[in-house]
This record gives structure tokens, sequence and C-alpha cells, in this order.
């Protein structure tokens, strides 16, 4: 960060310790997300240097996403055999994974912190320093852009990083492959039109994005809309969301679209929430962080974007082929969420590794009402280097008890360019009227 950095984000860092860890008492220490900008003492994960601002040399969005560490050999595979040796590093969901299927393993590759945004996203940040409050769970005197606590100090505040990271606006069409324990599958087309308030026109201050969603396929679900608008504040069900149904040719309001609700296509292996890892109202768990650690996450995951890879080529037992995911070692905050007494969901307790360059979830961990681990979950990440946002793509959860597993978000044989970034969006085109207009089968 620069040496004009808000007083007030100067003494956030002033004598402050999260997890056991003293936190750099400069500003100049941190990036302009709140990470530490140095590396760790070995090496191992380097210094930030700004991150990856620019496509490859001679690069075309219809290549899709060309993999810019290509050339690179794993440093190490991690498998059941060695998982011992190297368990600090791993989190009790890759140690599960190991554990019960054999060709699941882990590849390590050189770190690089390729996370970079828009100036003007880090000016925000700057500015709004030490000004966002949690009262309860509620998020206080905030508006986007920006990450509203930098450096946080519990894990309210480090799942707020998470849910206000930006990425303006984008259009894409996705495909979902619910997988069974015995290999087979099928796909499910989804297709959305999301943008972040800033990027509304008229902009509100409590909107944190608006989103209109539909299937393309199968042809159960094709004519289905959603319309999701979703504040700022997720300290209650301020969700407001509604679903066209093609048979009735109707809107309705979709109150199930949040918390545990199931998704369509999904078959019955990923809840609403746990879309991006996280999303929505957060009132049911409390959040504890634990600190911050240093852990194998799957990163600048391109290899396993590639559009010459086909779908029947890329599955394995519990998970995709394990040589296709990128592993890097990275910082990550450790937040726990324990379901609230009295509070419903079929989680009860959830794990969650956030990356502290984005801000993101990467990796997380769900458990029964037995407190029994259930699902391992993967959010990889990527830099979407001609737009300047990190996002998470392929994102996979495997559940441990069935050996059934859910791929959402895998473009590889969609056209590219997939990802159409930058998006606007009109608030009239984000209304129920529009989603009716819309509802022809």
């Amino acid at each position: 960060m620069s040496k004009t950095l808000s007083r007030a984000l100067r003494l956030t860092m002033l004598g402050l310790l999260v997890g056991g860890l003293q936190l750099p008492v400069l500003a100049e220490e941190l990036t302009p997300n709140g990470a530490t900008k140095a590396g760790n003492a070995d090496g191992s994960i380097p210094a930030w240097d700004g991150g990856m601002t620019a496509p490859p040399a001679g690069w075309k969005p219809e290549q899709g996403y060309v993999d810019p560490f290509k050339d690179e050999k794993p440093l190490l595979v991690i498998n059941a055999g060695n998982a011992e040796q190297h368990k600090d590093k791993l989190t009790p969901g890759q140690l599960a994974m190991l554990e019960k299927y054999p060709s699941f393993s882990v590849s390590v590759y050189p770190s690089h912190r390729t996370f970079a945004n828009p100036q003007s996203i880090y000016d925000a940040t700057r500015e709004k320093a030490g000004t966002a409050r949690i009262n309860g769970h509620k998020l206080e005197n905030f508006s986007l852009p920006g990450t509203p606590f930098p450096v946080p100090k519990t894990g309210t505040e480090a799942i707020y990083n998470h849910l206000m990271q930006y990425y303006g606006g984008y259009k894409a069409c996705t495909d979902w492959l619910p997988v069974r324990s015995n290999g087979s599958f099928y796909r499910t087309g989804f297709c959305q039109h999301r943008v972040q308030g800033t990027n509304m026109s008229p902009a509100k201050p409590d909107n944190l994005y608006s989103l209109i969603a539909n299937y393309d396929r199968p042809s159960s679900l094709v004519g289905t809309i959603y319309l999701v608008l979703d504040p700022v504040d997720k300290s209650f069900e301020g969700r407001q969301a509604w679903i066209y149904n093609a048979g009735q040719r109707r809107v309705r309001r979709a109150p199930d679209l949040a918390y545990d609700g199931i998704e369509d296509g999904s078959e019955g292996m990923r809840t609403i929430d746990s879309f991006f890892g996280f999303q929505g109202a957060i009132d049911r768990f409390d959040w504890e962080l634990l600190g911050k650690q240093e852990k194998y996450v799957p990163y600048n995951v391109y290899k396993l974007m590639d559009p010459s890879l086909k779908y029947d080529d890329m599955l394995d037992k519990g998970f995709v082929k394990s040589d296709l995911v990128r592993n890097e070692l990275h910082r990550v905050w450790v937040v726990e969420a324990t379901l609230k007494e009295g509070a419903s969901h079929i989680y009860s307790k959830r794990r969650f590794y956030i990356d502290e360059d984005s801000q993101l979830i990467v990796l997380s961990e769900a458990y029964d009402s037995r407190g029994n681990l259930w699902r391992a979950q993967f959010f990889p990440l990527f830099q979407a280097y001609d737009a300047q946002v990190m996002f998470q793509t392929t994102m996979i959860e495997s559940d441990l008890n069935n050996g059934n597993f859910i791929i959402t978000s895998i473009t590889n044989e969609r056209k590219p360019p997939v990802y159409q970034w930058n998006q606007t969006g009109n608030a009239s085109d984000f209304a129920v009227d529009a989603i009716r207009r819309r509802g022809t089968r």
C-alpha cells in the first residue's frame, strides 16, 4: 500500500493479534487487499509484487485462458503413502480424500501470487479502511466497492470480505456435472448474468448483486429462470428471489433459494449457500477466526480449464483426475462456522480456508448433524488476467459417505470465451416483469 494509507487502517495494524499471529505493524507491509506482502521464511511463498495484471503476449479471448505456467513441473505429489509427512499443510478434507480414494493426490507446484484488482478497488478499500463495523451479524457503514476488513479480526469479518470481493459483472454459460459413485453423470447447463451493485444503474448502496439465471440443459429444466437480488448486509433473510416456472408459465417468490435449499440440477449434492464456497445470509452460524495458516490449495488452475479437454476424460473416483489440478502453498485465513442452537441447516459445522490475497474461499469442509466430516469442497482459483479479477472455477464438492460428487461451473466443453467481464445492468432488466417477459420455452 502507499505511504498515504489512511490513519484508520494504520491503527488497526497496531498490536493486533489474530489466532496467536502478530500481524504487520506497518501498513507498507500489506498488499492493497490486506495480505502480508512479504513471502514466508523459506521462500516457498513469494512476496506479492502486484499480481498478474495483463494477459500473456499474443493471447486472444477465443483461446480460452491459456496457462502461463504450463512448463512448470510439480515440486511434490502427495498421495496416501506420504500424506502423513505433509499433513500440517493439508486440510481435513484433503486428508479424507487421500484416505478414501487411492487415485486422489495433491500435486504441488511453485507458488505464484497472481491476484490483482483494478486500482479503483484498491483505492476504495484504502479510503474506507476502519469505517465498516459488525453489529451482531450485521454489516454496518459499508457499501461496495472495496474490502470491508482488510485484516479481519473475527470470523464474521473474514466471511464478509469473501462475500464483498470484486468481480464487477459478468455473463457466462457453464456446466454442472452431478457424478454418481459408479461414474455416471449428466450435464446441467447454467447461464448467469450477475452484476454487482456498483455496475447497476441506478446504483443502490445496499445492493450486493443482481442475478438473472436460466438453464440451457437438460430439457426438464430449460425454461426455468431465477431472479435474485442480494443485499450487502447478510445478517438476515434479506435476499429477494423469484422463479419462473415454464410448465406453470408464472413467476412466484422463491424463499428456498437460500441457506440449505438444494440447487435444481445438482442431484441434492449442493446447497444454495455453498455456491462460491459460501453465499447468502450468515445468521444461522457463529463464525470463529482460527488464524492464518499455510496450506496447499488449488490455485492458478488454468490446466483444469483447458478447452481441449472433454468431460468424459476428466473424471475420476470422487473427483476430477488429480493431475489436472494445480496446488500451491498459500497463506489462508481459517474460519469455522458452527450452527447456532435452535437454527436449522443440514450442516452442523463448516470450515473455510480463505486465500489471504483475494479474500476468497478456496477450500472448505462440511460436517453432518453428528459432527462427522461429510463433504470435502474445492473452489479452485484463477486470475482472469483480461479483467483483473480473481475467480473460482470448476467448483467440486465430494460426498465422503456415498462417493458421489458434483462439479459446478466447469467450462471445458463450452466455446471460449466463456466469461464476458465488465458487464453492467439496468435495474429494470432485473425485475419480476423482466423474467416474466423472458419466460417462454
